[in-house]
């Protein structure tokens, strides 16, 4: 198991508190992030499986059978449905739920779950036709947005080896080579230093504002152009992430657009403490980057939350907080977050935690404007 077996029960434990405030019986889990908060086990979806959590009792993992040595080997969950890959995952989840006394129960189901379009819950509610379905969404990303210690050890970890592909990254840059040469360089550092097995992140040349989402090539950079380095290394299936820009020659004036936007960054930085509003964090950033004449418009968040992403996720990034001028959300220790400013084709990142009186930054590459 990843965490201790007494981590696995107060999430459990939180988890069933929050069922029974909303008067549900039984709760189906069944996205890939709160699998393996849950259960330690998480699974990509080429059938459905799901962990049925009743309010009292043992949970129980439904599951392929091909799936079932894996499972066992990572999860504290003793309890078990198998099915033959010829058989109905619907089917045997509501056949479970019947067995465990639930059919006429209050079942709750995540009604944003990306496991559970409406044509499979129309089917689970064919099958428990006397059942009542609740509404869970939204419970669970906020109870995970809290990291404990053995979260953030991983994170941190996380962090050290993106410090490192940083490093190797930019020495490895230079007039001729491209975004996927320095994504190889990436990748070699990563496997070196015991990340999980992942993309490299984000590597691509950095062009005008709208840059961070762009695409790797295997075009060569030439003198003046730069290259967007943001990095995801995994460990145990938590991310760090960081934003470093190399310039292909001579730095020139992007050196100033650089200064400023490190300068913003730790005055957001400096403010970031227990019971801080997120609108005012972001406002920081954002009014200090419009106002310095770096942007034109700032269309795009400042931030958001950093932790758990299996590699089968369809999600890159977790937007339970994000930082935006109508975030009303307030900062607690132990909330993890990603935290970034660009401009110009240049952008810095950090991946950064919240303690009892400020912040801790995770990724501690230098942190300039890099010339190649």
């Amino acid at each position: 198991m990843i965490f201790k077996l007494k981590e696995y029960q107060a999430r459990l434990t939180k988890v069933r508190a929050e069922m029974a405030a909303r008067d549900i019986d039984l709760l189906i889990v069944d996205q890939s992030e709160f699998l393996i908060y849950l259960t330690g086990f998480s699974i990509s979806e080429n059938m459905y499986r799901a962990c049925l959590v009743p309010l009292k009792g043992e949970p129980v993992m439904v599951l392929r059978a091909v799936d079932l040595g894996p499972f066992l080997d990572s999860s504290w969950v003793s309890q078990s449905v198998s099915f033959a890959d010829w058989e109905d995952p619907i089917e045997t989840v509501a056949s479970t739920a019947v067995k465990l006394g639930f059919a006429d129960k209050t079942i709750g189901v995540d009604e944003d779950s990306y496991c559970m379009p409406l044509k499979r819950f129309k089917q689970l509610e064919a099958a428990l036709p006397a059942a009542q379905f609740a509404d869970f969404s939204g419970v669970l990303e906020v109870l995970r947005m809290r990291k404990s210690l053995a979260e953030i050890a991983f994170i941190r970890e996380a962090s050290r080896i993106g410090d490192l592909a940083i490093e190797a990254a930019v020495a490895s840059a230079g007039e001729g080579r491209s975004a996927r040469d320095a994504a190889a360089e990436v990748h070699r550092v990563f496997m070196a230093e015991g990340a999980d097995t992942a993309r490299a992140g984000i590597i691509t040349a950095g062009i005008g504002n709208n840059f961070l989402h762009g695409y790797m090539t295997g075009t060569p950079l030439k003198t003046g152009d730069i290259l967007h380095l943001e990095l995801l290394p995994f460990k145990e299936g938590y991310s760090s992430r960081i934003m470093r820009p190399v310039v292909i020659g001579p730095v020139g004036e992007r050196k100033a657009i650089a200064e400023k936007l490190i300068a913003i960054q730790d005055r957001q930085f400096a403010a970031m403490k227990p019971g801080a509003v997120a609108k005012d964090i972001d406002r920081i950033a954002r009014e200090d980057v419009l106002s310095a004449g770096l942007r034109p418009d700032y269309l795009n968040i400042t931030g958001y939350t950093i932790g758990a992403f299996p590699i089968h996720t369809p999600r890159t990034s977790d937007f339970t907080r994000v930082f935006l001028p109508n975030a009303e959300w307030t900062l607690e220790p132990g909330m993890a977050f990603h935290m970034y400013v660009s401009a110009a084709g240049v952008a810095f990142s950090e991946t950064v935690v919240v303690t009892e009186t400020g912040v801790e930054i995770l990724t501690r590459a230098e942190r300039r404007i890099f010339e190649a």
